[in-house]
């Protein structure tokens, strides 16, 4: 509808002229409302309420369909519009008609759209740090796909490094082949901190790590059979966990699959001019964008995040072509990013719109970074359990007729789901923090909420049986055109998550949505109506809850037919 409203203005106008149409939530502002007025003013040089009186009498005079029922302006200039009874029947008919495609986008004919996110470490657990990469990036490649984008989920695998050498060195110092089959993850996080320990009374350790790891980035027989050993370990135990999470990617490319190109690269940096040697290393300025110089070798040969991030962009571009290629990693990494993204630009890498989006920390309820009483941050898989565990006692309590095995199944629905928008219903940029009592609430803003809302939906639609024809015209009540209003937003919601990087935008639609449902279902009867207007109702209680579904499901959340 802001579309609509807009092609309306830009008609009406005839000037280029750069304006907002935005929805409104609080019905003394309208339904919408927009800023051209202050735009256009200071072109025509008037006063911006001037302009927005006379913007609001031409379009009352061209509306000869009688599209809006009111039109006013705001003292600062601002002109609100509130929608005719006919333009929401419309609207709803429209939107009733097209059921689960509701929203959707045609597939667009652009370039691919890259997602790096998750990029665990091989040979270390997962830990709650790689929740919000991994449910943030899943949930922007959902939706970039339901918009008709091409994403592409990658899974950056952090498989290479002076890490390895490392492990290596501890694992020939007090490794046992036995132990690490055993239990290969843990085994393997058990000797690199074993190493660190170690490197307290032992300094010389350092170098022996780094001797390793060259050995291996020279092609050491040795060094490369342990090193595949520990990845293949590795992918075993991410995949049980992706799994648990109902998470996919495309390609899982680390930074080891760049080696071969990183001489090549190096080589090529010195011979523009780009790179420059620093104190038997070398770097690359960064003055002219305001930027710390950046290291891309070290003083003895070996290569380090930053050149192997270069080499994969330059791989990227050159094999995908893609539109844009969006990082999804933890705020602590910004200046590593402006770095990449200004060395971008001196290679002229510029077909590809780069872009970091930022996420905060995950902290308990004490309000500091989430960790066990040791101090260690809280391993993944521990934390889905918990969120299982946690969720099961609650359905126990509130679902004593079902079976053990459907309690099970809506455990880990309402677990996961909850876990996830917890995350996905903040904002990226700030730090999160843990409360499971809020987590699965059925009451507040939570996944259980949204779940139970859209359950209940379907219940309705279950008892009203088969639907029969719809006719808009029975619909009267309020709080009917109240959510008539709310459906129309959806798409405009999921575009500004294509513009922005946020998802908990969404999340803030859905709670809404479904506050206003149960106010609707409340007041107004569903299955005791008379003829006509039940079947309208039931067709609008369809449409809620398929918006709710695919919103859920755009989050990554499973949705229940029964709870």
């Amino acid at each position: 509808m802001t579309e609509r409203i807009a092609f309306i203005l830009k008609k009406i106008i005839k000037e280029p002229v750069d304006f907002t149409v935005e929805a409104q939530d609080r019905p003394e502002f309208g339904h919408y409302s927009t800023n051209a007025a202050l735009r256009l003013s200071g072109k025509l040089k008037k006063v911006p309420v001037e302009v927005a009186l006379e913007l609001r009498e031409r379009i009352l005079k061209a509306d000869r369909s009688n599209f809006f029922a009111k039109i006013e302006v705001a003292p600062a200039g601002f002109i609100n519009f509130w929608l005719s009874r006919k333009t929401l029947l419309k609207a709803f008919s429209e939107i009733a008609q097209k059921k689960v495609f509701y929203g959707r986008r045609p597939q667009r004919k652009t370039a691919p759209i890259i997602f790096e996110y998750s990029d665990p470490n091989i040979a270390k657990r997962m830990h709650v740090g790689h929740l919000r990469a991994t449910i943030i990036g899943d949930a922007l490649a959902n939706i970039f796909k339901f918009m008709g984008y091409r994403p592409i989920r990658w899974n950056y695998l952090g498989d290479w490094g002076t890490q390895f050498g490392k492990i290596i060195a501890a694992y020939k110092l007090w490794g046992n082949k036995g132990a690490v089959e055993k239990n290969p993850i843990g085994e393997l996080q058990n000797l690199y901190v074993r190493f660190h320990e170690e490197l307290k009374n032992n300094p010389e350790l350092e170098e022996l790590g780094r001797k390793e790891f060259k050995k291996l980035e020279g092609g050491n027989a040795e060094n490369r059979k342990l090193w595949q050993w520990f990845k293949k370990e590795s992918l075993k135990e991410f995949n049980k966990i992706y799994q648990a999470l109902g998470v996919n990617f495309d390609l899982w490319i680390g930074e080891s699959f760049y080696e071969k190109n990183l001489r090549p690269l190096i080589e090529r940096l010195v011979k523009k001019g780009i790179a420059k040697p620093s104190l038997g290393s070398l770097i690359i300025p960064l003055e002219s964008s305001n930027l710390p110089p950046a290291m891309i070798q070290k003083s003895d040969g070996t290569s380090l995040y930053l050149t192997r991030d270069i080499a994969n962009l330059e791989y990227r571009i050159s094999k995908y072509k893609p539109a844009r290629i969006v990082y999804i990693v933890g705020n602590e990494q910004s200046l590593h990013f402006s770095q990449l993204f200004a060395i971008a630009k001196l290679l002229r890498f510029t077909q590809a719109e780069l872009t970091h989006v930022k996420y905060g920390l995950v902290l308990g309820s004490h309000g500091k970074k989430l960790a066990t009483r040791e101090g260690k941050a809280v391993l993944l898989e521990e934390l889905i359990q918990k969120a299982i565990k946690e969720a099961q006692a609650v359905v126990e309590e509130k679902n004593t007729a079902l079976s053990k095995r459907a309690q099970k199944l809506i455990a880990e629905a309402v677990g996961i789901g909850a876990l996830k928008y917890n995350d996905l219903s903040q904002n990226r940029q700030s730090d999160i923090t843990f409360n499971w009592k809020k987590m699965l609430n059925l009451e507040g803003n939570s996944a259980p909420y949204l779940m139970y809302t859209y359950a209940r939906l379907r219940s309705i639609l279950r008892k009203g049986r088969r639907l029969g024809s719809l006719d808009v015209k029975h619909l009267h009540a309020p709080s009917e055109f109240d959510l008539i209003l709310k459906l129309l937003q959806f798409p405009e919601v999921i575009e500004q998550i294509v513009s922005d990087y946020f998802p908990h935008h969404l999340a803030d639609y859905l709670y809404d949505l479904a506050q206003r449902t149960n106010s609707f279902y409340h007041a107004e009867p569903v299955l005791k109506a008379k003829a006509g207007l039940r079947e309208a109702r039931l067709y609008l209680v369809r449409a809620v809850a398929e918006t709710i579904k695919t919103g859920l499901n755009l989050l990554g959340i499973k949705t229940l037919e029964r709870m």
